[in-house]
């Protein structure tokens, strides 16, 4: 299954690429995530879904396979599966920016495979999903890079690991994803929960965003 996503941040484009490398800083902007560790290409994190009264954390881990600063192109694989043994799922993730008069247009290619029950679910439902946490996460980016300083040419720093043993710090209490209110239908909000995650994992990281994982 291939999934597109498109959206655009008003600053120039060697901004925007800085920023959104620096995955403590954005990982914040992912609905319900929170950054754990972060060093060269790997990086792990959690994310907390709601549904109904309950709230669940998942937690996982991705890798940039590809960073070129010069063609503004990133490559991101995740993987997970449901601990209930109903399928797997993988995504391989194709994020390139672009300048549009001063700002910056970051387009998003997902390839997402599943196997097991989230197959019935198709790109409809996965993508207007998607679209709507999409949509949180670059209302949240567009701040995060309005108030970023203006070091345009200058290359950005290399990854490296926060604290201790490539952990990061203690992260703060993130409000979980209400799925429920994503999905409309509870009976789907379930079913697609496993899956929707490694999506998510994949489909929003497209330009930096932390990439978080069932286990």
């Amino acid at each position: 299954m291939e999934l597109e996503h498109s959206f655009t941040v008003a600053v120039p484009v060697e901004q925007a690429w800085q920023v959104l490398q620096d995955l403590e800083r954005i990982a914040p902007c992912m609905p319900g995530a929170a950054l754990t560790s972060y060093e060269g290409d790997e990086f792990a994190g959690t994310v907390r879904v709601k549904l109904g009264p309950v709230v669940l954390t998942f937690a996982g881990q991705g890798r940039f396979r590809e960073r070129d600063a010069a063609a503004r192109r990133m490559v991101i694989e995740a993987s997970g599966k449901d601990r209930r043994g109903g399928g797997t799922a993988r995504a391989t993730v194709l994020a390139t920016l672009r300048d549009d008069g001063g700002s910056t247009v970051v387009d998003v290619h997902t390839d997402l495979v599943v196997t097991g029950r989230a197959a019935q679910f198709g790109r409809g439902m996965l993508g207007e999903v998607s679209n709507r946490l999409l949509g949180q996460f670059t209302d949240c980016l567009a701040e995060k890079l309005a108030g970023a300083p203006a070091t345009a040419g200058a290359p950005a720093a290399p990854a490296t690991a926060t604290g201790t043993g490539g952990a990061a710090a203690s992260p703060a209490v993130v409000e979980p994803i209400d799925l429920l209110g994503v999905t409309g239908v509870r009976a789907t909000a379930f079913r697609l929960l496993p899956y929707l995650l490694v999506f998510l994992a994949g489909g929003l990281v497209g330009g930096g965003l932390v990439a978080l994982l069932i286990g």
